[in-house]
């Protein structure tokens, strides 16, 4: 956590303090918003800094405090404010707001894709599941096409297991008149790879919907980023799931 003076009882330095050439918002007006660093980007939405502290100095102060940009990404107002003192609740709201809308345009733009896709599934959940400190399970209603129609969260588990009945699993596939489910369910060890309780679940599930109707499409576990592997598993890519 950074040592840093409250903005509320220090005088600020303002954007227009800067040089016109480092003013974050004439910079992403003049180049183009990927022209920015992540420091820029962050200040545009601080818009002042702290005494001593430039608002350019303060996006990075935070940045580092949160220990990266995802990880800030994921932090409610209140956690941004306890993560970096000098972070008042104008600016925690405000930047938990901009992270809120750029995860949800992301997921918005996903209900047109192909779910059998476990890419697809990942870039969906990853954001909310992947570093969650218990496992989490998740239904995909899909329709004829494939297209997602709803998310439904069926079951919160502990640290290495979460239990799901297939009765709750596919209640809201028969409310919402879906064609077909996908699970999906997060391990907070990192590693995708399924556990026997996984497998044995994947098949009573699989043999629920072949009853119901409503087959089950696929089952994908999140796992983390940065082991040389794939931070997924999707049964049907290994051949378990028709």
């Amino acid at each position: 956590m950074e040592d840093m003076e409250d903005c509320e009882d220090e005088p600020t330095l303002q954007m227009r303090d800067f040089v016109k050439e480092d003013l974050p918002r004439e910079k992403l007006l003049q180049y183009g918003r990927g022209a920015l660093t992540d420091e820029e980007l962050i200040a545009i939405f601080l818009r002042t800094g702290l005494h001593g502290c430039n608002v350019l100095e303060l996006a990075g102060r935070l940045k580092r405090a949160a220990g990266t940009l995802s990880e800030l990404g994921r932090m409610e107002a209140r956690q941004i404010m306890d993560c970096c003192k000098g972070i008042g609740s104008a600016k925690a709201a405000t930047l938990a707001a901009v992270f809120e809308l750029g995860q949800r345009a992301i997921k918005e733009e996903i209900r047109t894709e192909d779910m059998m896709n476990p890419s697809v599934i990942y870039a969906y959940l990853a954001s909310d599941l992947r570093y969650r400190p218990e496992e989490n399970m998740v239904v995909l209603l899909l329709n004829a096409q494939r297209h997602l129609i709803r998310r439904c969260d069926v079951a919160r588990g502990t640290l290495t297991r979460v239990l799901a009945h297939p009765r709750n699993i596919f209640r809201e596939a028969i409310i919402y008149n879906a064609c077909s489910i996908i699970l999906a369910h997060n391990h907070p060890s990192g590693d995708p790879h399924p556990s026997k309780m996984d497998m044995e679940l994947t098949d009573n599930v699989r043999k629920s919907g072949e009853i119901i109707g409503i087959p089950l499409k696929d089952h994908v576990i999140l796992g983390a980023e940065g082991s040389g592997t794939l931070p997924y598993y999707s049964f049907r890519s290994h051949g378990q799931l028709p």
